[in-house]
């Protein structure tokens, strides 16, 4: 049910990238769907969430999400705020004990953060218009404005999807190659001409690097090739799905 990162396994912090198991969702949601926008029925999200909370070790009203619009915004959390008040954003960031701040996926990249000598954390939800745009900068920051010094965070990249995976357009292609000129190494012939493959997951961790954070692992699972462990949103496309699961993937100060 939990996947891990070895670099955040530090004292007083405690951190999950979610897969599909262990929950009690049906059908394409079976059975671990932390999606509170998908239309599974709202009690097994409400179910399997409380789940999630109970391994981070926090109360189901305080494993925090936002509203994420796939933006460069970043909020910092000191109170754990209802459903209907979630911020618009797609990075959090805390310094309060007994939260979890996470951000669902289903092909995008869950990266969070620990700071442990500040006592920080961080989560961002990075797809290619979020990372494009700046969301792994933007979380930095609001970790910065909690006392995290960014030569000190610890960062994890969960599964997502990958390159060999995620074919993209020309359109992709050209507004990488015009909004940051160092972005074409991540791009490759696809065997349909005029597409590449992009690597998503190269791409955050040159933007981490950017950013100055030094300590960084990549856990390397891909979420379209694994179909037992990980929701997808481009597998359920192409397999004209009528909608998908979510994964939940989260990180507390406990």
């Amino acid at each position: 049910m939990i996947i891990q990162a070895e670099t955040l396994a530090l004292p007083g912090v405690r951190h999950a990238f979610f897969t599909r198991r262990g929950g009690v969702s049906a059908g394409v949601y079976a059975s671990l769907n932390g999606g509170i926008g998908s239309r599974d029925s709202a009690n097994l999200v409400a179910d399997n969430r409380t789940r999630m909370a109970a391994a981070l070790g926090v109360g189901p009203d305080r494993l925090l999400t936002a509203y994420q619009i796939h933006s460069p915004e970043a909020v910092v959390v000191e109170t754990a705020w209802t459903l209907e008040a979630r911020p618009r954003a797609d990075g959090i960031a805390t310094r309060t004990p007994g939260v979890a701040i996470g951000v669902t996926t289903a092909d995008c990249g869950p990266v969070l953060f620990a700071e442990p000598t500040a006592g920080v954390i961080g989560a961002a939800h990075a797809g290619w218009r979020g990372a494009l745009a700046g969301i792994v900068e933007a979380t930095v920051a609001a970790m910065e404005q909690l006392g995290a010094s960014r030569d000190r965070i610890h960062a994890a990249l969960g599964p997502m999807i990958r390159q060999h995976n995620y074919e993209v357009g020309p359109d992709l292609i050209t507004r990488f190659a015009a909004e940051d000129s160092g972005s074409e190494r991540f791009f490759v012939p696809a065997p349909r001409e005029g597409y590449a493959l992009f690597d998503l997951a190269g791409y955050i961790g040159m933007r981490l690097a950017r950013a100055g954070v030094r300590q960084f692992e990549d856990l390397g699972f891909c979420t379209y090739a694994d179909p037992a462990r990980f929701f997808s949103f481009r597998r359920s496309t192409h397999n004209a799905e009528a909608d998908y699961g979510r994964h939940v993937n989260a990180i507390a100060l406990v």
